[in-house]
């Protein structure tokens, strides 16, 4: 049996690495302990003041208060401020700017602020008060050998016996506070900056809340751009490939009517280049159609459903009750989601009739499509209604559909009108 032996000493070697950057760094000559120790000290304007009110008498305790409620937002920014400039850190506030004292007080910012610069904030400056006596107590100790050899010759304690005995001790004290003290500052401090955070930032709903708003804004930009670059590319077929197609077929159709002298097999192949750039541009029409209709753009979603109604093999009686226009990306989904229905309604329903009513109430855009089939869709089972529900959620609305066996089948779908 062959036992292998790993090789812990790069491990150990990191580990002592980190050891001695942690100890570096909690020296008292460090930034570390500066960039703590200062950090401290700029707390204590914060929790001092309130450190006199329990001795205060009661019309000075409700001043105080008073004063404290009416200075919480001045407070919290200059706590905030405080943070970001000497730990780098940002603290978001929990409410939005501007927001009424109605909304503070259901968010709980008023309590949260009030507890932290009126409890939090003493007890901060009291640790941030010892850290600042102790790095004054070990100067002092340092210096007992200076302070003494200063005195007069004659001083009693100079001459009294045993005050180099004693202030060695002292010396050893003052290095021994040198090696604690920073310590203390940096616990001190993270502690400060730990309650910062908590009783003056946003909590963990309020940061999952503020994710979902800015994942929603930006699923909004996102579909905004999609349909912007829908847009961009039917400009471009339809004033490049499209018109180049168009000019080609104009000239073969020319050729095949003036060029009668030419041989029967090389008017067959123009009239057959001919017919085949008039499909070609038929398709390219139609394809630029569904990237983005210009009618669409040009003349609003009225517009647009009624050249959709017209061209439906199966008769659509088309209702429409929209005041003004609506946001471009607003009037796209529901342009494509439309369309889709009706060729679904074609394909599969049988139907002999189709409803399509759009009507606008607030800020909604209501949209039901009823046919007279066969029933029996199912969203649920990938059909063609699956792509209608995503683009339906891609703006926030809502799709339904109610299609019982033998009929009718109901889609209702609902996009807000603003995005």
């Amino acid at each position: 049996m062959f036992q292998s032996k790993i090789d812990t000493s790069p491990r150990r070697a990191v580990r002592g690495v980190a050891v001695r950057a942690a100890l570096a760094a909690r020296t008292p000559w460090s930034a570390g302990a500066r960039r703590d120790s200062l950090f401290l000290a700029a707390g204590l304007p914060f929790g001092l003041p309130w450190l006199a009110v329990p001795g205060a008498s009661g019309g000075v305790l409700l001043l105080w208060l008073l004063l404290a409620v009416v200075l919480l937002d001045l407070l919290t920014t200059a706590q905030r401020s405080r943070v970001r400039a000497l730990r780098g850190a940002e603290v978001p506030g929990r409410v939005p700017p501007g927001a009424g004292w109605l909304v503070r007080l259901r968010a709980g910012m008023t309590w949260r602020q009030a507890v932290h610069h009126l409890v939090v904030a003493p007890v901060q400056a009291l640790c941030a008060g010892l850290v600042l006596g102790l790095w004054g107590a070990a100067a002092v100790l340092l210096g007992f050998f200076g302070w003494v050899w200063l005195l007069p010759p004659g001083n009693s304690l100079r001459a009294r016996p045993g005050w180099a005995v004693d202030g060695t001790v002292a010396t050893l004290g003052g290095l021994l506070l040198l090696a604690v003290v920073p310590w203390l500052a940096a616990l001190f401090a993270a502690v400060d900056l730990w309650t910062v955070r908590v009783l003056l930032g946003p909590n963990r709903a309020e940061l999952l809340e503020r994710r979902v708003e800015h994942l929603a804004r930006s699923r909004v930009d996102v579909v905004d751009a999609a349909d912007a670059e829908r847009r961009r590319i039917e400009r471009d077929l339809h004033d490049g490939a499209q018109q180049r197609l168009v000019s080609l077929a104009m000239n073969l159709g020319l050729a095949r009517r003036t060029l009668k002298h030419l041989p029967a097999e090389a008017m067959e192949v123009i009239v057959a280049a001919h017919e085949e750039a008039q499909a070609a541009v038929k398709e390219l029409h139609d394809l630029v159609r569904g990237l983005h209709p210009a009618v669409l753009e040009d003349r609003g979603l009225d517009a647009a459903l009624s050249g959709i109604a017209a061209r439906s093999p199966v008769p659509v009686h088309l209702t429409v009750d929209l005041p003004g226009r609506m946001a471009p990306t607003v009037e796209a989904v529901a342009y494509f989601t439309v369309s889709e229905a009706l060729a679904n309604a074609a394909k599969h329903s049988r139907a002999s009739r189709i409803d399509l009513v759009l009507r606008r109430a607030a800020d909604r855009l209501h949209i039901t499509v009823t046919d007279d089939g066969v029933g029996g869709a199912d969203a649920d089972r990938g059909t063609g209604l699956t792509g209608l529900r995503k683009r339906a959620a891609s703006v926030d609305g809502s799709f339904a559909v109610t299609s019982p066996r033998g009929g009718p089948t109901t889609i209702t779908m609902e996009l807000p009108c603003e995005l």
